[in-house]
Formats: structure tokens, sequence, C-alpha cells
């Protein structure tokens, strides 16, 4: 039930959350009882203050502080886009090697109102498998690293619906023909991974950099494309 720890310090902690599990208590519950939020505080033995959201089934690196203050500043400091986020995406298709997608997204059920968002996007690696889709007798996909300087509603998922090279795995904005071929294949989620965080810390001034390691889900992925870990 613990999560594992990227980073720890009497004032805040990175730690890496697994695919499949909310952050919060939310609408998009539906009923359940398990969180991140109350397994950290179990496992810290005090509060915890999350500095910022990981969708459900998004895994790695998630931060949080231990008091107020600490998440204020953190919270500053993510405003002013002084954080670095990392994400590893694999998705439909082969976009260019490096691209920008900027454009306004609301703030989900209930927040209809469009905010600025920008995510770049850098092509790491690129596949072709023998499977028919579209008309061609083969499906190409890529390894992605998304760094979104913004933190919307699903900004990664759906900057990548909006240039039609989906999200592999999400039912929500992703493909259903590729989803299915990746469940066919052994791969049950969505391939996106907060790989990467890097921020100055609040209290001591140091630059703080945690890395969470690929799933063998996410792995399992690669390895069906060929793809060597990045």
């Amino acid at each position: 039930m613990m999560l594992d720890t990227l980073y720890l310090d009497d004032w805040l902690a990175v730690v890496d959350k697994p695919a499949g599990l909310m952050v919060h208590d939310s609408k998009l519950a539906r009923g359940e009882t398990d969180f991140a939020a109350d397994r950290l505080r179990e496992q810290f033995g005090k509060p915890v203050f999350l500095v910022h959201r990981l969708d459900r089934a998004t895994s790695g690196c998630l931060l949080l502080a231990f008091d107020c203050d600490t998440a204020s500043a953190l919270g500053k400091t993510l405003m002013s886009r002084e954080v670095e986020k990392d994400y590893l995406a694999i998705c439909r298709g082969w976009p260019e090697q490096d691209f920008v997608v900027d454009h306004p997204l609301d703030g989900g059920p209930g927040k209809p109102a469009k905010k600025p968002a920008l995510t770049r996007f850098v092509r790491l690696a690129t596949a072709e498998l023998d499977l028919p889709s579209a008309g061609f007798d083969t499906s190409r996909y890529a390894l992605l690293r998304a760094s979104p300087e913004t933190g919307r509603f699903r900004q990664i998922r759906r900057h990548l619906k909006h240039v039609s090279h989906h999200l592999i795995g999400d039912t929500s904005h992703g493909d259903g023909r590729h989803n299915r071929a990746f469940r066919m294949r052994g791969v049950h989620r969505m391939l996106l991974h907060a790989q990467r965080l890097a921020f100055l810390h609040p209290v001591s001034g140091a630059r703080i950099i945690a890395t969470a390691p690929n799933d063998a889900q996410f792995d399992r992925a690669l390895a069906l494309l060929g793809i060597s870990d990045q």
C-alpha cells in the first residue's frame, strides 16, 4: 500500500504514484475509497498537502508538502512555470520531431471557461507494427517527451487529441482501435508517465530533481514497439 518515495525531507516529498490510483476524492471517484492522499498521510504519519495532481491513469512523480507554507511556496513556483515537468507518452502516428501545442482548454466538467494551455513535445523514437489501420497495412506509433507549461485538466491527453496523435490507452480522448490493439497484446494502462520533476527547494534553495522509473506495463509497451528505455 505504500508509495515509493523518490525524494524526502522535513518539508516536502516526491512520490511515485502508480497508474490506476486516484490522487484524492472527487466527482470522478465513482464510489472509490482508495486514494493516494489517504495512503500518504498514513505512510508519513502527518498531514500532507498535494501541490499538483495526476490523472488516475497517469503514473509517476507526485509532489507534496508537509505544511501550508511550503505548499503555498511550491504552488507559486508552479504558477510561475519554474517547475520542470517531463512526461513520457506513447501516441499513434509519427508527429514532427519537435512541436508545440498552444490550444486553450476548459477546466473539465462544470468549468466551461477556457484558459491558455501550452505543451511542448519532443519525439524520442518511432515504431511501426504489422497492424492494419485506416486503410494501411501497418500502424505507426511514437514515444514522446511532453513538457506542459500550464496545468489544465487532462492537458497532455487533450492536446494530443487536438493534433490527431491520440494517446494510447486513453479511453476518454484516445482512439479505441489502437487502444484495443495494445490491450490484446497485454498492455492494460494509459501510456502517460510523469517521469521527471525538477524545481528549486522553497526552503534550502537547492535544485531538486526526481525521476520515476517506468512500471512493468509501460516497459511492456516499449518492448512491443521495439523501443529501448529512454
